[in-house]
């Protein structure tokens, strides 16, 4: 209502007749045409002269956005363990994509505008990892058999998802949403899996002990858990007790960091180890439990 009232405003006080079949307005992006707008595609009748449509301009915003969006990304520590610096998102700047076809609109010319951007920063800049890296708060290793080639895959995919994430303090971990679906187009490949206390094959088996060594860490660490689950049946990589079940349809592993400082997950696997470590910085105040290691 407040577009529409904006419009009818500019209709009665600036007396423009507006023509619904005048030309385009052209939208380019680095200098790139990617979109015409014509009046029609953002307006509708009101008495004798067209208005813009909300609802029509925020699908034309978001088709363009898609188009130009450019996703931010995190500072990482590489395998040498050297930071890998962050880059700036970019997303298109709505309010002055809104006022630059305002001024189109209200004119019988045609008119070609450059989208405008707006940067997005990244959650994890590279001063932020160097200071996060300087403390291990939490750690732990399990085994698996290196020879099981699809099992072993798995494992070590869902380790890299997980590796260099960042906690952030009151914030909750979850390993469904940072591993995402474990499916055959993300390379995940058919292995064993417990399910309802039975051994049987699933695409993404054996990420289970990625959860677990995960929890384990953290455990070490003295986090907050929010959701555990254990198997329905002991599990030889980790002691009773001490696992973490997780599918995606069903059991999460989740976990909220509870202390004052940022926590980074370094995972990594090799020669049939999974290896995790919790970091933070020297400001960081914990109190460590005390957990068992795996055998």
């Amino acid at each position: 209502m407040k577009i529409i009232g904006m419009t009818i405003f500019f209709l009665l006080f600036h007396s423009i007749h507006i023509s619904s079949d005048a030309v385009d307005l052209v939208v380019t992006y680095q200098g790139e045409a990617i979109a015409n707008v014509s009046r029609a595609e953002v307006s509708v009748p009101f008495f004798d002269e067209p208005v813009i449509d909300e609802e029509k301009l925020k699908q034309l915003m978001e088709e363009i956005d898609k188009k130009v969006y450019q996703e931010a990304v995190d500072a990482t520590i590489n395998e040498n363990g050297a930071i890998v610096p962050e880059k700036a998102g970019y997303q298109m700047d709505r309010k002055k994509f809104r006022e630059m076809l305002y001024s189109y609109f209200f004119t019988n010319d045609s008119a070609k505008v450059e989208v405008p951007m707006m940067k997005i920063f990244p959650n994890v800049d590279s001063e932020l990892l160097a200071n996060i890296r300087t403390q291990q708060i939490g750690q732990y290793v399990t085994y698996f058999n290196h020879k099981n080639e699809e099992r072993s895959h798995n494992i070590f995919l869902a380790s890299e998802a997980i590796n260099n994430h960042v906690v952030f303090p009151g914030k909750t971990f979850s390993f469904n949403k940072v591993v995402g679906k474990r499916t055959e187009e993300k390379g995940y490949l058919p292995a064993p899996e417990i399910v309802e206390g039975e051994l049987t094959e699933g695409i993404g088996g054996g990420i289970c002990q990625v959860s677990s060594t995960l929890y384990n860490a953290v455990d070490r660490a003295g986090v907050q858990m929010i959701e555990r689950y254990s198997h329905s049946k002991k599990v030889p990589y980790v002691p009773p007790g001490r696992d973490a079940t997780v599918s995606w349809y069903g059991p999460d592993f989740t976990f909220k960091n509870n202390l004052n400082q940022p926590l980074l997950i370094r995972s990594k696997t090799i020669d049939g180890k999974v290896m995790i470590n919790i970091f933070s910085s020297e400001q960081i105040e914990y109190t460590p439990r005390e957990v068992p290691d795996a055998s």
